[in-house]
């Protein structure tokens, strides 16, 4: 697979022809889902689900289907009729070529007395994770993570033990648009040293194969 990172927690797949697109959301490009034959959306947050992002992408491209858990489905159903799956954790689906797993029910606590909402993660093909908002461990190895680095549910220590228990042979940042610069050595060097695997960074439009 070709991994294009977008800004934040959205990534674009590419294989045989066929684009998928996990969580385009509010700080990701407005053409973030243009392109796309699936998206994927792990929760309601507005930097994973913006749907002026989901309309660019399904206008663009008459056949393209969105995957999501109930609380994004409810909300866009009416707006993209037949388009809409509604998924949860422990169902398999394939969506634009992609084989998909989907784990994890919970958004990570932000604080005690914030409501969880529901939250799931995506493996796809079996090798690449994007969990959303949690530290949702699959049950199945895990090739690449999309290792959410930044966010106020999580803390550095928090980042690498959750690398250590997934044990990818590579993490790759998502959910970095708030780190500043000044902190990207200090993550890049602690996350690198101790968590275990190949710590990679993306530039918002850079490519890896996966």
């Amino acid at each position: 697979m070709k991994l294009t990172k977008k800004t934040h927690s959205c990534v674009r797949l590419e294989k045989d022809g066929q684009v998928l697109v996990i969580d385009p959301g509010a700080y990701s490009e407005e053409d973030a889902a243009v392109g796309a034959d699936a998206v994927l959306v792990t929760h309601e947050h507005p930097d994973h689900f913006a749907e002026d992002r989901l309309r660019a992408g399904l206008e663009a491209n008459p056949d393209a289907r969105i995957w999501t858990l109930k609380s994004v489905a409810e909300q866009v159903s009416a707006a993209f009729p037949g388009r809409v799956h509604t998924v949860g954790h422990g169902d398999t689906f394939t969506a634009a070529g992609f084989d998909v797993q989907v784990h994890g029910e919970l958004h990570a606590v932000i604080h005690p007395d914030i409501p969880r909402i529901t939250n799931v993660g995506y493996l796809v093909d079996g090798s690449l994770f994007h969990p959303g908002d949690a530290l949702t461990v699959p049950d199945h190895p895990v090739e690449t993570l999309m290792l959410p680095v930044h966010a106020p549910w999580n803390k550095i220590s928090e980042v690498i033990d959750y690398v250590r228990e997934v044990k990818p042979r590579r993490a790759y940042d998502i959910h970095d648009a708030l780190l500043t610069d000044l902190a990207r050595p200090i993550y890049d060097r602690q996350i690198g040293a101790l968590g275990g695997a190949e710590h990679l960074r993306l530039a918002p439009g850079g490519t890896a194969s996966v």
